[in-house]
């Protein structure tokens, strides 16, 4: 399974080329699964659908999906919250409740839905050849991407502190007994305790998504246009793969004409200034009716065949 992610300024058209890269990859006999994160989504308006958050037959080979945001971090908020007071019971004397619901409105709850729809779609969409990503504003994406890396980091830390929580646990079970009457049972051993568990739980699943991230399978796309406007904003998204290592595959010079041909040259060098290894593809200016914005003459998938 391929995964490809289109980035970039909006409006320099990455959902519609990210829509026509999943369109003529079907029409190739691909299964695409293309999925938009864009919480301003243009997915099912370039395919005249209305889509949602479950993916939806398009065609024989293509399927189509825009990620609910809202949704899924509700669920996830819903989810990690049960397992709290599942976990800390004993704590709702001291009225834990009330602060485990303000975690709704915590700082990286969106990402970090974001990031669990990506790895449930990597989990589980594995009948598929070729996963399109239509990705939200850059800083969004690339607190996105970011985050398995950073995850895995922090649950070693949590995992270790937890341990520790453990041994002197088991340290005070040996000195005073194993819990008081009526009281409430807590684990002493790894295998018995479940932070330790969903700790290891989560570290198996972003350490994967980070592993996919980094594959050679994984292509990481960046569309501009041939003007000044998108040359910044495309600059941040190169820069923020570097500082993540994660390498920009393909840059797609987007809306491109003969008579832009001077900027369009000078944008191209700017912005792959130092960077090696990436396909440019100038895609012409392209003239569509809204029925069919996908069907592009223009094949915007070579890079990746």
């Amino acid at each position: 399974m391929k995964a490809l992610f289109f980035t970039g300024k909006g409006g320099v058209g990455k959902s519609t080329l990210a829509a026509a890269a999943a369109w003529q990859l079907s029409e190739r006999g691909f299964k695409v699964l293309a999925v938009s994160f864009d919480p301003a989504h243009n997915l099912g308006d370039i395919y005249n659908l209305q889509l949602g958050h479950k993916k939806k037959k398009f065609t024989k080979n293509l399927y189509l999906q825009e990620a609910d945001l809202d949704k899924a971090a509700s669920a996830y908020i819903a989810q990690n919250i049960d397992i709290l007071n599942e976990v800390y019971s004993y704590t709702r004397a001291f009225n834990m409740d009330l602060y485990f619901k303000v975690l709704r409105y915590s700082p990286g709850v969106e990402e970090y839905a974001s990031l669990t729809i990506m790895e449930e779609i990597f989990r589980s969409e594995t009948g598929f050849d070729y996963l399109v990503f239509d990705t939200p504003p850059t800083g969004l994406t690339l607190r996105i991407l970011a985050l398995p890396n950073i995850t895995v980091t922090w649950i070693d830390r949590l995992r270790r502190i937890r341990k520790q929580i453990l041994e002197k646990r088991y340290t005070i079970h040996n000195i005073s007994g194993q819990y008081i009457e009526k009281g409430v049972r807590l684990a002493y051993q790894e295998e018995d305790d479940r932070v330790i568990k969903k700790l290891d739980e989560l570290w198996k699943r972003y350490a994967g998504v980070y592993k996919i991230l980094k594959s050679d399978n994984t292509k990481l796309c960046v569309v501009f246009n041939p003007d000044y406007l998108s040359l910044r904003e495309s600059q941040r998204i190169i820069t923020g793969f570097k500082d993540l290592q994660l390498g920009l595959h393909v840059a797609y010079n987007n809306k491109y004409q003969d008579s832009l041909s001077d900027v369009a040259q000078e944008v191209e060098q700017r912005l792959l200034n130092g960077t090696t290894g990436v396909d440019l593809v100038r895609v012409p200016m392209h003239d569509y009716v809204r029925e069919s914005a996908y069907a592009f003459d223009f094949d915007v998938t070579a890079p990746f065949r």
